[in-house]
C-alpha cells in the first residue's frame, strides 16, 4: 500500500488512522504473523484486547517489527481494552500496567472501556468470564463512571494518550459525558449494513466523537446459525453494488463505513485481503449508491452478549 491511510482527527488533537487492524479470534503464530503481515502493508492502527487471548503474541509481532526497523512506535497506533473484571476503579491502572507489559509498550495510544458492565472480579487478577451455574456472568455493581475517571488517571500518568469506550449506548454516553473530566475520543461499537448505528454516529458527532465500527463485514466467521441469521457478505444487493464497481464486497462494506467518517477495523490473516481492505480507500461510493446501502439495514446485531443481558447496565435494551 504505497498511499498513506488518510487519519481522523479526535477531540482530544490526536489522530487515528481511519482503517486499523483487528486481532480478535487468531491466536499464537497465527496472530503473530498476520499482525507482521498488517504492519509491512501499511496498517498503523492495530486494535487488541486482553480478553482476546493473544495480547502478549500481538506484543511480540509489533516488537519485532520495532526491532527490524520496519516501523517506529511513535508511527503506530496502538488500542487496547479494559475488561469487564477489572471495573473497580483500583484495579483500573494495574489492569493497563498488564496489557502494557503484554505488548511491551510504555505507553497506549488509546483505552477504551470494553463495556459498560462490570462483572465479578478475580482477587489474583486473572482474565476471565465469571459465569454461575445457570450459564449467565456474575455482576458486580461498579458506576463505569468510577471507573471513567481512574481511566482518566491514567491519561494524566502518562500510560495512554487517548481513552474512550465501547458498546455504549445512547444513554449512557450522555451520562458519561455529564460526568468526565475528560471526554471519550470514541465509541466503539459493532457496526455494518445490517446495524447501520445511523442515530449513533449523529450523537456522536454532535459531541465531537469518533464512530469506530467492529464487525464491519457482518461477522461472517461467527454466524451461529446460517439459516436463520443474515451473513452479510452473501447479501445479493450489495454484490450488485460490487460488481458495478469492480469492487469486492468487503471493499464495498468497508466503504460505505469510511465515507461517513467512520472508522473501521477489519481483520483477516490473508495478506492479500488485507490489501484489498486498505484499497477500499482507493474509490468513493456515489450519493444514491450511498443511501441506497443505507435502506438495507435491519438493526440486525450479531454480537448480543445474551449471557450479561441480565446485568443492569446490559447496553442493548434499548434501541441505540
Amino acid at each position: 500500500m504505497s498511499a498513506k491511510i488518510p487519519s481522523l482527527l479526535l477531540n482530544n488533537g490526536c489522530k487515528m488512522p481511519l482503517i486499523g487492524f483487528g486481532t480478535a479470534n487468531a491466536y499464537k503464530d497465527e496472530i503473530i504473523r498476520a499482525v507482521g503481515d498488517a504492519i509491512e502493508v501499511g496498517y498503523r492502527h492495530i486494535d487488541g484486547a486482553p480478553i482476546y487471548g493473544n495480547e502478549v503474541e500481538v506484543g511480540q509481532a509489533i516488537r519485532q517489527k520495532m526491532d527490524d526497523a520496519i516501523i517506529d512506535r511513535k508511527d503506530l497506533f496502538i488500542v487496547s481494552k479494559l475488561w469487564c473484571t477489572f471495573m473497580s476503579p483500583r484495579l483500573v491502572e494495574p489492569a493497563l500496567r498488564m496489557t502494557l507489559k503484554n505488548l511491551q509498550l510504555d505507553y497506549l495510544d488509546l483505552y477504551l472501556m470494553h463495556w459498560p458492565m462490570a462483572f465479578e472480579e478475580n482477587p489474583e487478577m486473572i482474565l476471565d468470564v465469571p459465569f454461575d451455574e445457570n450459564g449467565r456472568v456474575k455482576c458486580k455493581d461498579v458506576d463505569y463512571v468510577d471507573t471513567w475517571k481512574a481511566m482518566e488517571a491514567c491519561v494524566r500518568q502518562g500510560l495512554v494518550r487517548s481513552i474512550g469506550v465501547s458498546n455504549f449506548n445512547s444513554q449512557q454516553l450522555k451520562r458519561l459525558l455529564e460526568n468526565c473530566a475528560i471526554k471519550p475520543v470514541t465509541n466503539q461499537v459493532e457496526a455494518h449494513v445490517y446495524l447501520n448505528q445511523k442515530p449513533m454516529i449523529e450523537l456522536c458527532r454532535e459531541y465531537g466523537i469518533v464512530v469506530t465500527a467492529y464487525s464491519p463485514l457482518g461477522r461472517p466467521s461467527l454466524v451461529e446459525d446460517p439459516v436463520n441469521e443474515p451473513i452479510l457478505p452473501n447479501d445479493p444487493q450489495i454484490n450488485e453494488v460490487a460488481v458495478r464497481y469492480r469492487r469486492t464486497v468487503a471493499q464495498i462494506l468497508l466503504r460505505y463505513l469510511t465515507m461517513q467518517g467512520v472508522a473501521v477495523i477489519p481483520k483477516s490473516s490473508n495478506r492479500a485481503r488485507m490489501l484489498e481492505n486498505l484499497s477500499s480507500l482507493d474509490f468513493d461510493l456515489a450519493a444514491e449508491d450511498m443511501a441506497f446501502i443505507d435502506s438495507l439495514n435491519r438493526n440486525h446485531r450479531f454480537v448480543k452478549m445474551a449471557w450479561s443481558s441480565h446485568h443492569h447496565q446490559y447496553p442493548f435494551n434499548i434501541p441505540y
